[in-house]
C-alpha cells in the first residue's frame, strides 16, 4: 500500500512537462494520500501547489531537488520542508540557470563529435524561454526527419530497443557523466547544498542514491556523515538489493526512509505519480519518516 510521493517534478522544472494543478489531480487519481512537488533547483510552483492542495485536501510538504557534487560526483538532493519563500532559492535557480545556458553549445559540439548535428538557434527558438534540459535536446533530435535515417538515433525511434523512454534513454547514453556528449556543470558542492536546506530550516535527503552512486553505493554513508537526514529508498530506479541494502542502512544508522516516483511527464513516460519499487514490509518504517519529517518541520520553523 503506497499512499506517498515526495519526488514530482512540475513544468516548473526545466525538464517537466505538467502543471501544478494537473499534478495534484493525477495525484489524488492515485491515491497518494501525501505529496511532495520537488522542482529541479526551483520552488516556484510551491505557493500554487500550497492552495491547490488545500482545496483538493491533499496533504502537501514543500520541496526542492537540489543539483549539487560530491568527490566529483553528480548528486540530487531533496529538501523537505524549507522556507520556500527566501531569496535564496530565487538565486540558487537563477545561477543553476546561468550555468545550463552556458553548457549548451559544448553539448551541440560534442554529439557532432558523435556524427549528430542539431542547431543550437533551434533549440533555443523551441524551448519558449526555458533552459533547455538535455532530454528536451534529445526531443528536438528525435522529432527531425533526420533523424530516421541516422543510425545513432534509430535506438530511440519507436519500435527501437531504447524507445521505451527515448528522451531520458537518450540523455542516459549521451549526457550523463562519463558519456561522450557530457558537458561538467560546477553545481554546488554537496556539503553547500546540505547548509542550504538546513538555513532554511528544511531536511535534507539522498535523492536517488543508486543511480548517482551506480557502484558506489557504500559512500552514501558519507553523505549521512556530511549532514543528509534520509534517504530516498525507494524510487524507480532502484532494483531490490539497493532498496534492502537502503533501507537496512536507514535503520542501522537511525535516519528517514523516504519514497518518491520522480515523475517528470513525457521525459519518463513509464513513469507514473504515486508508484515505484517498494516493498510493503517497510510500509510502517515508511509511514513513521514521514510522521517524523512534519515533526522535525515543526521544530525547526
Amino acid at each position: 500500500m503506497i499512499r506517498f510521493d515526495l519526488h514530482v517534478h512540475s513544468a516548473y522544472s526545466n525538464d517537466g512537462e505538467l502543471g501544478i494543478g494537473e499534478i495534484v489531480q493525477k495525484s489524488i487519481n492515485n491515491n497518494v494520500a501525501v505529496l511532495s512537488i520537488t522542482d529541479h533547483n526551483s520552488t516556484r510552483g510551491i505557493k500554487e501547489a500550497v492552495a491547490i492542495c488545500a482545496k483538493k485536501e491533499i496533504e502537501f510538504i514543500p520541496g526542492i531537488e537540489i543539483d549539487c557534487t560530491y568527490q566529483g560526483i553528480d548528486l540530487h538532493l531533496l529538501g523537505y520542508h524549507i522556507n520556500w519563500s527566501s531569496r535564496d532559492f530565487e538565486d540558487l535557480e537563477k545561477k543553476v540557470e546561468m550555468k545550463i545556458m552556458d553548457s549548451i553549445p559544448l553539448m551541440i559540439e560534442n554529439l557532432a563529435a558523435e556524427g549528430i548535428q542539431i542547431d543550437a538557434d533551434e533549440i533555443m527558438g523551441k524551448s519558449q524561454g526555458k533552459p533547455p534540459s538535455p532530454e528536451f535536446i534529445a526531443e528536438v533530435l528525435l522529432e527531425k526527419g533526420e533523424s530516421k535515417t541516422n543510425n545513432k538515433l534509430k535506438p530511440y525511434l519507436k519500435g527501437g530497443k531504447r524507445s521505451d523512454m527515448p528522451y531520458i534513454n537518450f540523455y542516459l547514453d549521451f549526457f550523463a557523466q562519463g558519456k561522450p556528449a557530457h558537458v561538467k556543470i560546477e553545481y554546488m558542492d554537496f556539503s553547500d547544498a546540505i547548509e542550504l536546506v538546513k538555513r532554511q530550516g528544511g531536511i535534507p535527503i539522498v535523492a536517488h542514491p543508486g543511480l548517482n552512486l551506480n557502484g558506489k553505493e557504500e559512500k552514501v554513508v558519507e553523505l549521512l556523515d556530511q549532514g543528509a537526514e534520509g534517504l530516498e529508498v525507494f524510487n524507480n530506479y532502484h532494483d531490490r538489493n539497493q532498496m534492502a541494502y537502503f533501507a537496512a542502512l536507514v535503520k542501522e544508522k537511525g535516519v528517514l526512509m523516504t519514497c518518491g516516483s520522480d515523475f517528470h511527464g513525457k521525459i519518463k513516460p513509464v513513469i507514473e505519480i504515486g508508484k515505484y519499487g517498494f516493498s510493503d514490509k517497510y510500509q510502517e518504517t515508511l509511514e513513521k519518516s514521514i510522521a517524523s519529517i512534519h515533526e522535525i518541520a515543526g521544530r525547526i520553523i
